[in-house]
């Protein structure tokens, strides 16, 4: 139980720690960066329908613990791309708000899905449909911890999409909160199983996913398949996770 617990909450310490004495160097969040972090050509110069799912650190404190992600697609021979995030200002469902690559106030993304050509062009359909329809697209329903939030909203896309075989960073807080409603269930990949607690506590087990267990947000983890340790206010520490 010590080593669980150390495990636990010495990652996040040290997350603290770095942003307490190094600051994130964002600045000012209302003026901070959110130009083009350059991951993806211009869209007129890749006729090829595409998928990109983005994960850069939060602002201000909040960067100590969590991630936002959102979820990029185009069609094929579309002269532009779709970006589409959930947020707590503004449209909670924001469509083309920002850059679709762009910093997340200062941070720069990384790229957790990357799928192109004929299989992004079937599964681009399915994706959309989920952002439709999402249910917490009203004021009011957009919940920092334990969601629903951004990380829960591209969850939900991602389990229309077992073919992508996709797992967000453990730092993407209010990916674990239950859609569906459903406490137990098959994980994303559909290679294994997960049982969460309203997004309190929470354990995923799986082939793709790996073994996490979420504490209030926090997830610790292990990947077999591609190993790695999974640490809350960390990440991931091992092998990429691979796209």
């Amino acid at each position: 139980m010590l080593i669980f617990l150390l495990l636990l909450f010495v990652p996040i310490g040290i997350s603290a720690a770095r942003y307490t004495w190094a600051g994130d160097g964002r600045g000012n969040w209302q003026t901070a960066d959110r130009s083009s972090a350059g991951l993806l050509p211009p869209a007129s110069s890749h006729p090829d329908a595409l998928i990109r799912v983005y994960a850069a650190r939060t602002v201000r404190w909040r960067s100590i613990f969590a991630v936002h992600t959102w979820i990029v697609v185009k069609d094929k021979d579309a002269s532009s791309y779709s970006r589409y995030d959930y947020t707590a200002w503004g449209e909670p469902i924001r469509s083309n708000g920002f850059a679709p690559d762009g910093r997340w106030f200062g941070a720069l993304p990384e790229t957790v899905v990357a799928v192109d050509g004929p299989q992004a062009e079937l599964l681009i359909p399915r994706i959309r449909s989920v952002i439709e329809t999402y249910k917490f697209r009203t004021y009011g329903d957009y919940s920092a911890w334990p969601g629903p939030n951004s990380n829960t909203f591209v969850q939900a896309a991602l389990d229309a999409v077992p073919e992508l075989r996709a797992v967000l960073p453990p730092t993407a807080i209010g990916k674990d909160y239950p859609y569906s409603g459903r406490w137990i269930g098959l994980t994303a990949s559909r290679s294994g199983v997960y049982a969460s607690l309203s997004g309190y506590l929470g354990l995923t087990l799986g082939w793709v996913e790996g073994l996490e267990i979420n504490v209030f947000g926090a997830v610790l983890g292990l990947d077999i398949r591609r190993p790695a340790i999974k640490l809350p206010g960390i990440g991931r520490l091992g092998v990429a996770a691979g796209l």
